[in-house]
């Protein structure tokens, strides 16, 4: 499984910005597809996961601003962002994993830049 995220930019508070990511490559059926992002000193944390079942998760932080969506059709996950805060700064990354046997299978794309400019 390839991951290739896109989207990643310069932006103003309060602004909006949309993120893609194809998922590429044979293998099983995936459990979740998502998104997070580690910004600078700080650990990766996770942003919004679309469940195989239709669930959609977000972070507290990104409630209300932050939309995940999976495509899979398109084999695309995207996440839109709207009301964005110089906090919402981070590396991006798309993240798809899949039950193994004995644990659990996470693949990462290389990440995207997003600067919220204040």
């Amino acid at each position: 499984v390839q991951l290739q995220a896109s989207g990643g930019g310069l932006v103003q508070a309060g602004g909006s910005l949309s993120l893609s990511c194809v998922v590429s490559g044979s293998g099983p059926n995936l459990f979740a597809v998502g998104w997070y992002r580690q910004a600078p000193g700080k650990e990766r944390e996770q942003v919004a996961i679309v469940y195989s079942t239709g669930l959609i998760t977000y972070a507290d932080s990104v409630k209300g601003r932050f939309t995940a969506s999976r495509d899979t059709a398109k084999n695309t996950v995207g996440l839109q962002m709207n009301s964005l805060k110089p906090e919402d700064t981070a590396v991006y990354y798309c993240n798809a994993g899949h039950f193994v046997a004995g644990g659990y299978q996470n693949y990462w794309g290389k990440g995207t830049l997003v600067t919220v400019s204040s």
